[in-house]
């Protein structure tokens, strides 16, 4: 349940920098919330990342982190 929240929010996190939210707090708000959820679990993979121009791969390395994170969990239990 928790990793499924997580790529939720990553993958919001993705779509949310495509747009725009200058003057709308609404998805200023949102953002904010997405960002709080995602930072402490992005920020390591880009210390480790090398940098990439404008690219962040980060949220990808994580995506393919919680799948696999997921797949062992459901061989465990």
């Amino acid at each position: 349940m928790l990793v499924e929240i997580l790529y939720l929010a990553i993958l919001a996190r993705v779509i949310l920098s495509w747009i725009p939210v200058r003057n709308n707090g609404f998805l200023n708000g949102i953002l904010r919330v997405v960002y709080a959820i995602t930072e402490p679990i992005l920020v390591p993979i880009k210390k480790v990342l090398p940098r990439t121009g404008m690219f962040d791969f980060s949220p990808m390395v994580a995506l393919v982190l919680l799948i696999v994170l997921q797949n062992i969990v459901k061989r465990i239990f």
